[in-house]
């Protein structure tokens, strides 16, 4: 790659920012330009989701960007937040834009919340098949794979209970998270309530407002900016086949996520790393889960194997692989995954509050169950 990673913003992150969308946008693309040291006459381009409510031409506009030679927007949600690290990055290398920021702000808490029943999306042709038999939510979704999951592999309720209580973990020492200073025990992730079994309430991340923004420009320009820079080594993007969005309940084996599976070939083949290469995991956590099967997917273990390595102690920060530093979108903010690569950037810097030692190469994933994404970053 001959793209870097720059700049990184952040709005606090709340449940009732008291603000708009738009706001906390210009705020966090502010922050990650002003980290950079560029200013917004120096941005070209923008990237999005196309979830986002926050027009590339109004951020633009609302920062004092005076023109865009280039901006894009990624599909599907959470696996869109890799993806538009990539767009940003092939931007820069093809001399579509010289310095791109990606950014994504919501009030997903006090405003739209998207794990509640959409009428709207009830009319979809991929959730035609699912919603009429109550699975509405993407929490009931997810469930219907882990129960496959749990027969096939005999993982348990606790083996999904120990991801919620080491992202706990680390955010009980991050003064940004929602969670600081409140870890859990496995004891209280199994006496949380059920919200579809075998789904419990701390298997679920959190409904956050906030807004995060990256900048991104060539490796020749970056090295003469403010931080040191942050290489993109490797960005894919993966859609698996008879991929739907949650439901992809029509495959031969259902306890897999091939999806994911094609976003790893991808990162170790462009980055010439393998998974014993990796010094930090950020991976997504929308559900606990999903993060057992993309440990599998990624190679870091068999199939079925992964309850085991998470027992194993691997995902402690003094761990073989240190699991989300910052505590995941369990434990900081759920922001789509993009607070996920603002810590992975810190972690290569040097700078995270929980710093894992000697850190060369971190992995990045994006949304699973959906055509997802991923990156590997590393220092210069």
């Amino acid at each position: 790659m001959t793209a870097a990673l720059v700049g990184i913003g952040a709005t606090e992150f709340s449940k009732d920012s008291g603000r708009s969308e738009l706001q906390l946008a210009a705020e966090a693309v502010r922050a990650a330009l002003a980290d950079a040291g560029l200013e917004p006459s120096d941005v070209d381009g923008l990237v999005s989701f196309t979830m986002d409510t926050n027009a590339e031409i109004a951020v633009a506009r609302e920062l004092g960007i005076p023109e865009l030679t280039f901006f894009s927007r990624v599909h599907y949600g959470g696996g869109a937040a890799c993806a538009t690290v990539q767009q940003a990055a092939m931007a820069v290398a093809t001399g579509a834009a010289s310095v791109v920021v990606c950014y994504r702000a919501f009030n997903e808490r006090s405003g739209h919340r998207f794990g509640q029943v959409s009428a709207a999306a009830a009319v979809n042709v991929d959730n035609s098949w699912s919603y009429p038999m109550g699975l509405g939510t993407p929490a009931a979704m997810v469930a219907m794979f882990a129960q496959r999951y749990m027969y096939e592999y005999g993982a348990t309720s606790e083996d999904f209970g120990r991801i919620a209580v080491i992202d706990r973990k680390h955010a009980a020492t991050n003064p940004h998270a929602w969670f600081h200073e409140r870890p859990i025990t496995l004891d209280d992730h199994q006496s949380s309530r059920w919200i579809a079994e075998p789904l419990r309430l701390l298997d679920c991340c959190q409904e956050s407002d906030g807004g995060v923004a990256l900048v991104v420009t060539s490796l020749e320009r970056a090295r003469s900016l403010r931080q040191s820079p942050v290489v993109i080594r490797a960005a894919a993007q993966g859609s698996g086949r008879d991929q739907f969005t949650m439901t992809s309940y029509y495959r031969d084996d259902l306890t897999q996520l091939p999806e994911m599976g094609v976003v790893a070939r991808g990162l170790w083949r462009q980055s010439g790393i393998t998974p014993s290469d990796v010094d930090v995991a950020v991976l997504y956590d929308h559900f606990t889960p999903f993060v057992l099967v993309q440990l599998e997917e990624l190679g870091f273990c068999g199939r079925g194997e992964a309850r085991g390595f998470v027992a194993s102690g691997a995902l402690e920060l003094d761990g073989s692989l240190p699991l989300n530093p910052h505590g995941g979108q369990l434990g900081e903010a759920y922001i789509h995954g993009m607070n996920g690569i603002a810590e992975a950037v810190r972690q290569v810097r040097g700078t995270a509050v929980n710093q894992v030692a000697d850190v060369e190469h971190v992995l990045v994933t994006a949304g699973t169950g959906v055509p997802t994404s991923g990156l590997v970053l590393g220092a210069p």
